[in-house]
């Protein structure tokens, strides 16, 4: 299990836990990012990152993105 900020770009991860405090997680879940769901890490820039999900590309910040922790598929 790893941070979604340590995934390279052209990766394609699974998210396995989602952290931070109610108000983020809702934010996060509300976005698509809940246990099984699978990332695709578009672009990477100092920890910030363009990530397609579900057909959506979504930015996100490098604080964002720490508290979403996430493994290789299978």
């Amino acid at each position: 299990m790893l941070p979604l900020t340590l995934v390279q770009q052209g990766e394609t991860v699974v998210v396995v836990q989602v952290g931070g405090n109610d108000a983020a997680k809702q934010h996060l879940a509300d976005l698509g990012f809940v246990t099984g769901s699978e990332v695709n890490v578009v672009s990477s820039h100092n920890g910030d990152l363009i990530v397609n999900m579900k057909g959506t590309k979504l930015a996100m910040t490098r604080e964002m993105a720490q508290k979403i922790k996430v493994t290789h598929k299978l």
